[in-house]
């Protein structure tokens, strides 16, 4: 995730969150302890599609429960010491990742990189179930992967990544 701080004379503060997934969120900390959130769309940063505002104390509340330290599901607990190192993740499609356009069978996600494809969940929200070699990977697809975490995170750098420094 990268993280731009910018002081905002009179205002407060600004942070301008990208995450590795592109998806853009700022808040803005008033000096007098208001919290502002906005989410930008996808596919243009300049657009706002939703914002929230909380004070002080519903800030310091959503940060705990965010951060987890209000609760942490006892099935994830379970499925942490069952799994071992075995890792789920979520990862969207962006318009120029090298997966854009392939088939999983092309890109061979089991034999070069040690990953299942467990699911996608398609940019109108249709989701595909343990897709075979020959399912396409689209622009705006999220794939459910499973795998050890340096198998997927290879992945997510060669297949998923813009190849650019933020």
């Amino acid at each position: 995730m990268n993280i731009k701080e910018t002081d905002l004379p009179g205002i407060g503060r600004k942070f301008v969150l990208t995450t590795d997934q592109d998806e853009r969120v700022v808040v803005v900390i008033h000096d007098d302890g208001r919290r502002d959130v906005y989410h930008y769309a996808e596919n243009d940063h300049d657009e706002c599609i939703s914002s929230v505002s909380f004070t002080d104390s519903e800030a310091r509340q959503f940060a705990s429960i965010i951060g987890g330290m209000a609760y942490k599901p006892k099935a994830m607990e379970t499925v942490e010491v069952a799994l071992n190192d075995l890792i789920i993740e979520w990862y969207k499609v962006l318009g120029d990742a090298p997966i854009a356009g392939k088939t999983i069978g092309e890109v061979g996600m089991r034999q070069n990189y040690k990953i299942n494809v467990i699911g996608i969940i398609h940019k109108d929200q249709t989701k595909q179930l343990n897709p075979g070699v020959d399912s396409r990977v689209l622009t705006g697809d999220t794939l459910v992967v499973s795998g050890e975490r340096t198998d997927l995170k290879r992945a997510f750098n060669e297949l998923f990544s813009r190849g650019k420094e933020e």
